[in-house]
Order: C-alpha cells, then structure tokens, then sequence
C-alpha cells in the first residue's frame, strides 16, 4: 500500500510537537565512539635484521623510491651510480630502475662485494671507537655503499682522519654510526659479486 497525500494517508495522528519527548534506540555519535574499536595498524618491525639493515639505508638513500634518479645520476631506491652497477654486471639503466627486484639484487651484491674487499678491516676495527663512534660490520657495510670500499680502508687505516663526504655532505662517519650494529652476517663475502634476478 502507498500514500501519496498526508490527507489521504491521514498522518496527523503521527505528528509531534516541540515538547515531546523521543527515545532512541541508536546510538549517538558520542556513544558509538564509546564502543568503537580501534583500528589495528600493523606496522613490521625489521629491527637490527639484515632487512632492516637494507631498508633503512634505502630509506636514507631515496625514501625507498626504485624509480628515482637524482641530479648526479645516482638510481633507484639504493641511488647506484652507473660504475658500481657495471661492476656488479648491469650494464641497463632503464632495465634497472624498472625492475624492483633487480635493484634488490644489486644491494645484495655490491654489499657481498664490499665484505670481500673490507673482510680484513671489518675484523681489525669492529668494536673500536673511531671518533666518538662505535665501529660495527654493518656500519662499514653502510659506509662502503656511500664511498666506496676503497674510501671506508682509508678512513679506518687513518683512524678517521682521512674522511670522504659525498656531494650531499654526508660522511663516512655519520654512515657508520647511523647504520652500526644491524646484523649483517647474511651477506656473504664474494669477491665477483654479481645481481642476478631469476626470471623464471
């Protein structure tokens, strides 16, 4: 059945007046905010883990942005300059920074390359204070990737004398204290590094 008039329908025996009095059965929104749950937020917690490790110098590099290139070059979420890349076996920069898991495995490689290279002073220097810093593996794993091994050798070797900056300002130092103490035992030391994506 359907009404089309209030005279027709009769409604007036459903009218109100200002002074009537209503009780609801819904909840207002202040007392719905009462029963609310809140929503759970999952935020992972990679901690000193090798991912963590990765993730934060990703974070420092490009805020973790795999199609990034800066004003001198440098690509990707880890900000690769085109030598290291050749070095690790990318010899394709449009390749490289459209493909995520490329740039995973040239993190990989050139962190395994740099542990070859730093093994002896990674041992001689882990747990010494250079400069109010304490040294760790990771540290140096970090500091290598902004300045190269070669860089990280003399700046150990001279007990921070010998210091590089990139032309950003950021220095060897601040690397090694901003990424000390994370668990880098996964990388493994390998001289002919190289990044290589299974694409089966």
């Amino acid at each position: 059945m359907s009404f089309s008039t209030k005279k027709v329908a009769n409604l007036d025996m459903y009218a109100t007046t200002t002074n009537d009095t209503f009780e609801s059965t819904v909840p207002s929104l202040e007392e719905n905010a009462l029963f609310e749950e809140p929503a759970i937020k999952i935020i992972p917690k990679l901690g000193k883990s090798y991912i963590g490790f990765k993730e934060a110098v990703a974070f420092k590099e490009s805020r973790g942005n795999y199609k990034i290139v800066n004003q001198y070059g440098y690509m990707g979420k880890y900000q690769f300059g085109k030598g290291t890349l050749n070095l690790i076996g990318i010899h394709d920069a449009k390749l490289f920074l459209e493909t995520p898991e490329l740039q995973e495995a040239a993190f990989y490689a050139n962190a395994s390359r740099n542990k070859w290279i730093l093994i002896r002073d990674i041992a001689r220097f882990s747990g010494k204070t250079i400069n109010g810093i304490e040294i760790t593996e990771s540290g140096i794993l970090a500091a290598a990737h902004l300045a190269g091994p070669g860089s990280v050798k003399k700046y150990l070797r001279s007990w921070g004398a010998n210091s590089f900056s990139d032309a950003f300002g950021t220095t060897i130092g601040y690397y090694i204290k901003r990424f000390g103490g994370y668990d880098t035992s996964f990388i493994q030391p390998d001289r002919k590094a190289k990044a290589i994506v299974d694409r089966a």
